[in-house]
């Protein structure tokens, strides 16, 4: 048999219905505001004696947790109970799409993670300014872009700040993280005076959450005063959250309406991680491929000049996407458009 020397491109579009029916389900979810916790769940009537009848609805918070019954109003409060009613028929349906979506080869992560969004998002951290980042932005920009591709599973929730959120008053994050009921743990920092960054789960597997923001040493604990925590500095990203954009994530059962950086700027970011990452080669190739993945669909479907977004990256930056130009060309030698601006962008930028 003859060997086949076709080239396999890095990603696949979706047909139109495919992106009109994310659509709708994003718009709802942004106008929904807050968004129920765990699966939809049902109404219950609980009596208490001496007391009255009340109503209280019963989900399930995440896999392996027992049933939660949280408490929605007495049982004359039909407005209470109405409101209740039409928010447990809203989530039901959105989560009926999104296991289409999930289907149809729409990136979706796992029901923690969505327990965590949804937390942020209730609270109102993203419409403060909080940005998700890492390979959950990635994943939803494939989805926002309308595309299907090749990614790995994480268990990294990436969070960033770039500066202070506009929250009328402090939201501690280790509150926040623990009103999730996933048993989360603070990690211990780099040395045992450096503060915790990040929270885990029990377990190897167990789900991450970082807390991310922009400094010029790696790792580096930066306080964060109107979420009682600290941050792990990046150097560089402050160049990736500059003016994040309105998109959405698709997790568990949910749509969780999040920031997310630019995406060309993404890109061009991932290029210079691939780099930095000694002794983690696994890491590397995956911030190389989400890159080229990246501008690919961008200069392809979306019509993009990537290289305005190269004129405004640190030299630094640039100088790492320059060294990866070798593997850049076998990985975007399906798209000769795109590489050819890449090539281009890299040439013009300082």
């Amino acid at each position: 048999m003859p060997r086949s020397d076709a080239v396999v491109p890095l990603y696949i579009a979706f047909e139109g219905p495919v992106g009109s029916m994310y659509a709708e389900l994003v718009e709802r979810a942004r106008a929904q505001g807050s968004l129920l916790p765990g699966t939809p769940g049902s109404l219950a009537l609980r009596e208490r004696p001496g007391f009255g009848t009340y109503w209280y609805r019963r989900y399930y918070d995440s896999p392996g947790m027992p049933q939660v019954e949280d408490f929605v109003c007495r049982q004359d409060d039909r407005r209470a109970y109405e409101a209740m009613e039409q928010a447990i028929e809203a989530a039901a349906w959105g989560q009926e799409q999104v296991r289409h979506l999930r289907h149809l080869g729409m990136q979706v992560a796992d029901k923690d993670v969505a327990r965590v969004l949804v937390e942020m998002h209730n609270r109102e951290l993203f419409g403060a300014g909080l940005v998700l980042v890492g390979t959950l932005a990635y994943m939803a920009w494939l989805n926002e872009l309308g595309v299907r591709a090749v990614t790995s599973r994480t268990q990294d929730v990436d969070l960033a700040v770039r500066k202070a959120l506009k929250l009328a008053a402090a939201v501690p994050f280790i509150e926040a993280m623990k009103a999730t009921r996933l048993d989360f743990s603070a990690i211990p920092g780099i040395s045992p005076k450096a503060p915790s960054t990040s929270v885990k789960r029990a377990g190897r597997a167990g789900l991450r959450v970082d807390l991310l923001t922009a400094g010029p040493r790696l790792g580096q604990a930066v306080p964060m005063r109107e979420l009682q925590w600290h941050a792990q500095a990046v150097p560089h990203f402050d160049y990736v959250l500059d003016s994040p954009r309105r998109a959405a994530v698709l997790a568990g059962g949910h749509c969780v309406p999040v920031r997310l950086p630019v995406p060309e700027r993404m890109a061009w970011h991932k290029l210079y991680s691939s780099t930095r990452r000694a002794g983690e080669a696994a890491k590397a190739e995956k911030d190389l491929l989400q890159a080229a993945t990246l501008l690919a669909v961008l200069v392809e479907r979306d019509n993009l000049d990537v290289a305005r977004a190269a004129a405004a990256a640190p030299t630094e930056v640039l100088a790492a996407a320059r060294r990866r130009l070798p593997s850049l060309r076998s990985l975007l030698a399906p798209h000769p458009q795109a590489l050819d601006q890449v090539i281009q962008a890299l040439s013009a930028a300082r």
